[in-house]
């Protein structure tokens, strides 16, 4: 039954949700919410935001469990975290079924100095303990954009990693594994990659072979391609560029790409302003990410990215992104896209703003379902939103 509907058009399973395209299933996040996250467990959909709290703010935590929110519980809060619209706080489950979360929180005078801090739960997320750091340096520098995914019985984290920064450096991409040992510190830190972009999403996802991760590079004369790097028995392989767009720019584009993989099928997304224009687009790998097709175009027409990605039964792409509509608004939309390149009409699924307020909408696939999380900001006040499509 789940790979019969999810063979039917975007469109059809949209006008069987009902108006508006999603069912409503909104999460108990308070007014002015933001930045929200999304994981699947396969049985449930785990979600964290942000709220505001007096001078500062908390990280809440909820589980959709046969379709009814959990009580939200506070991960941690405080004055000195560092929220923002699209470097995003998150939780993943562990092999184990113990769960870890992370946020951001400064760890000095400077802007973008803060250190990504971690916290693990034992009983479903219900309570929390804090955890740590989550990189080895204590570098009051700028380090964030995690991705969490599975590996063997531990989970790996990637992120953004500022040490270098701080000596004049460039910005690296760092891994490292969380819960191998009796005191679930993280451990195996790895240099991915000692040039990356500085403020781009990253995201990771787990092939036939082992984990791939997806990242926007940087070069010398400030070329900002998408890669993969791919983690086979042999180890991290060098960097893949999926998409020769040769985007030249002399500042970060806060726009990173999206993964996921089924097998031997890896799909990526991005966001690209290379000549000739502003577009998203796709591509397909039958080899585990060690090598991409041509990208497939998906929306040519005003996007603002802010993308996520995931897959079908059928190997499909289905991605979301933010696209710009008049008088500084913007349209959460879906599409799906086969590996052969063909694309189905896109469909709105719900509006907000264009500007930063916006935030970065989440998506995941489970169950035969689609679950998206976007910040509903309008005059009406801000507030996280959660949506599915049956």
């Amino acid at each position: 039954m789940k790979r019969l509907l999810l063979a039917l058009p975007v469109a059809a399973l949209l006008t069987a949700a009902g108006p508006g395209g999603l069912t409503s299933l909104d999460p108990p996040a308070g007014p002015g919410s933001m930045a929200p996250n999304l994981v699947s467990t396969g049985k449930d959909i785990l979600l964290t935001w942000l709220e505001p709290e007096g001078d500062g703010h908390r990280l809440r935590f909820s589980r959709l469990s046969e379709g009814k929110w959990s009580p939200p519980a506070t991960v941690a809060s405080g004055s000195n975290f560092f929220a923002n619209w699209a470097d995003l706080p998150g939780a993943a489950q562990a092999p184990d079924g113990s769960l870890v979360a992370h946020w951001l929180a400064k760890t000095g005078d400077d802007t973008y100095a803060y250190g990504i801090f971690l916290a693990r739960s034992t009983d479903g997320g219900a309570t929390w303990k804090p955890a740590g750091l989550l990189h080895d340096d204590r570098v009051a520098a700028e380090h964030g954009f995690v991705s969490w995914i599975p590996d063997g019985k531990t989970l790996r984290a990637v992120w953004l990693d500022g040490r270098e920064t701080a000596k004049g450096g460039a910005m690296t991409l760092r891994s490292a594994v969380f819960g191998g040992g009796e005191d679930r510190k993280p451990r195996s830190a790895e240099l991915l990659d000692d040039r990356v972009c500085d403020c781009c999403q990253t995201d990771a996802a787990v092939a036939a072979d082992g984990p791939v991760v997806a990242y926007r590079d940087r070069t010398a004369d400030e070329v900002r391609d998408i890669h993969v790097k791919r983690r086979t028995a042999k180890g991290w392989s060098p960097p893949v560029r999926v998409g020769a767009d040769g985007w030249k720019l002399p500042g970060c584009p806060v726009n990173g790409p999206a993964i996921a993989a089924a097998g031997r099928r890896v799909a990526v997304a991005w966001f690209t302003g290379a000549p000739p224009g502003p577009r998203v687009q796709v591509a397909f790998s039958g080899d585990g990410g060690a090598t991409f097709g041509k990208p497939v175009l998906v929306d040519g027409d005003k996007p603002l990215g802010r993308l996520d990605l995931a897959l079908d039964a059928g190997g499909n792409a289905l991605v979301t992104w933010l696209a710009l509509e008049a008088k500084e608004g913007a349209a959460l939309r879906l599409r799906r896209i086969s590996p052969a390149g063909k694309a189905e009409p896109a469909t709105t699924l719900a509006r907000t703003s264009a500007s930063r307020s916006g935030g970065v909408p989440r998506l995941v696939a489970a169950s035969g379902r689609l679950y998206v999380a976007w910040v509903d900001d309008s005059a009406a006040g801000r507030r996280v939103r959660v949506g599915a499509v049956n």
